[in-house]
């Protein structure tokens, strides 16, 4: 895992528990969930391109 072992792991943890403190791990446990998740789907959502119906583009050239 890209050459972190067991001990070095622990030690970030235990790094990263004094600076934020245990009350705000949850949020930023939660907030790094929904940032992947928004991630996942914006790559796998295939890119539409909305065209104008037709009855909107008549409205449009009407008021313009």
């Amino acid at each position: 895992m890209f050459g972190i072992g067991m001990p070095e792991l622990i030690i970030v943890l235990i790094i990263i528990l004094i600076i934020f403190g245990a009350g705000k791990l949850p949020e930023i446990g939660s907030g790094i969930g929904k940032g992947i998740k928004n991630f996942k789907k914006a790559t796998n959502e295939k890119e539409e391109i909305e065209a104008p119906d037709k009855n909107e583009k008549d409205e449009e050239e009407q008021k313009g």
